[in-house]
């Protein structure tokens, strides 16, 4: 069973259960961020309680209750996705499709010589689409994987491997999950919250 929700942080910051979280969030840039993911977590699980969080050597979180789901958390602006599974680990991304001047610049540092031919391949107008698309595929890797961002450089997200990765466009945004069964994301996948 693989869930996909998709919310908007201030929606979720606002919900009654985040007044029943906030005690536990951290204070700065990350509170909103951090209150919306548990809030979708709850709100994901629910009717239980959302169990005690932990977090492995480069940062990823889990459940601590050896309880058999598995998730990943990713924000972008005001949106954030979780993706929830009982198949084993995941990684989820996602990235508002925006300008960002040095796109080109970051995709010649991290991008595999195929990951380079896919963005070759596309129109003009679709390369910073393009560029997005395997950005979040890229990033669900290393997520699923439990890594760091620096780990990006080492993923070539064209290459087939015992994981699943699938990525769809939704709105102006980019989404990708890695799965270690197949799930295939699209349109009639993404539940909003």
């Amino acid at each position: 069973m693989y869930q996909f929700l998709l919310g908007k942080i201030p929606t979720l910051c606002a919900d009654p259960l985040a007044s029943t979280l906030s005690e536990q969030a951290p204070q700065g840039a990350r509170y909103a961020s951090w209150l919306a993911g548990r809030t979708l977590l709850a709100r994901a699980l629910s009717p239980s309680p959302l169990p005690e969080i932990v977090f492995g050597d480069q940062g990823k979180p889990a459940f601590i209750d050896a309880r058999p789901f598995w998730f990943n958390l990713s924000h972008s602006g005001d949106d954030i996705a979780l993706l929830l599974s009982d198949e084993g680990e995941v990684g989820c991304d996602i990235e508002v499709i925006r300008p960002r001047d040095n796109w080109q610049s970051l995709a010649n540092a991290v991008f595999s010589t195929n990951e380079h031919q896919e963005l070759e391949r596309e129109a003009p107008e679709d390369k910073l689409a393009a560029f997005w698309r395997i950005w979040t595929r890229k990033e669900a890797m290393v997520k699923q994987r439990g890594g760091s961002a620096w780990q990006i450089v080492s993923i070539d997200s064209t290459l087939h491997n015992s994981l699943n990765v699938s990525h769809c466009q939704f709105g102006g945004l980019s989404l990708a999950v890695c799965t270690p069964t197949r799930f295939t994301l699209h349109d009639g996948a993404v539940q909003l919250v």
